[in-house]
């Protein structure tokens, strides 16, 4: 699938009032758990320069498009390389990390699977790079998402809202309709200034409450329902699987 490309209509587009329109996913701390690679590829390049790099440096960086990040790195490392050197090294060490073992979030690769058998359409919206989302992308079937829109594939990243913008336009849906899943700050913002209803599933960095956010502590509590009601408009803070019928 080329990315940032919309696939084939597909003939199990929901219809049902209940589903949302599209799922629209953040990649890292949200369906796979890279941040620890991320935040070791930052403290061994810092340290490979005569730095010291704190953890709050690298939380600071969580959910931020890649050259902003590599900027910070740059002046805070500090690091004398250019900003596309430093993302090169970055994710060398996390492409090679993510090859060998996909570190997927509790409750991630299941609900993915409950959505395409529901025929929602899905959408990849990651500020990692190309090489990184085509890392993961072939750890999933090929038709897990018909939209893929990365970090080196827009002009600005989160927390603009140009990258859910984009996924919405290519997906030919209703931001309104939607839900985004996401796990900082950053992302969140980029997806409420979208204009799309968003589940907050917070990893390693706290998100503060705010308007069109949902919160769910683990997507373990959260079905195909659930987003639909997200997407409806209803917010929750508590978001469960829905119960099943009883005899």
């Amino acid at each position: 699938m080329p990315l940032e490309s919309a696939a084939e209509p597909s003939s199990t587009e929901p219809s049902s009032p209940e589903l949302p329109a599209a799922v629209l996913w953040d990649m890292d701390g949200t369906l796979i758990d890279t941040e620890p690679y991320w935040l070791e590829a930052e403290h061994l390049l810092v340290e490979q320069h005569g730095g010291t790099w704190s953890d709050e440096h690298a939380l600071a960086l969580v959910g931020h498009d890649l050259m902003d990040s590599a900027r910070y790195i740059r002046e805070h490392g500090p690091v004398p390389m250019e900003p596309e050197a430093i993302v090169d090294v970055l994710l060398q060490h996390v492409v090679a990390h993510l090859a060998r073992n996909v570190p997927w979030r509790p409750g991630a690769r299941e609900l993915l699977d409950e959505l395409r058998d529901a025929g929602v359409p899905c959408a990849l919206v990651t500020m990692s790079w190309t090489a990184l989302a085509e890392t993961f992308l072939a750890s999933v079937p090929s038709d897990t998402f018909e939209v893929v829109v990365t970090g080196d594939r827009v002009s600005r990243g989160k927390p603009h809202a140009d990258p859910y913008l984009q996924a919405v336009q290519l997906l030919e849906v209703d931001a309104d309709r939607c839900v985004a899943v996401e796990d900082s700050p950053t992302g969140v913002a980029s997806a409420t200034a979208a204009g799309v209803p968003t589940l907050v599933v917070p990893h390693v960095v706290p998100v503060p409450d705010g308007p069109g956010r949902s919160f769910a502590t683990s997507l373990t509590d959260v079905d195909v329902r659930t987003l639909g009601r997200v997407a409806s408009g209803e917010v929750l803070h508590a978001p469960v699987r829905t119960a099943a019928p009883q005899h």
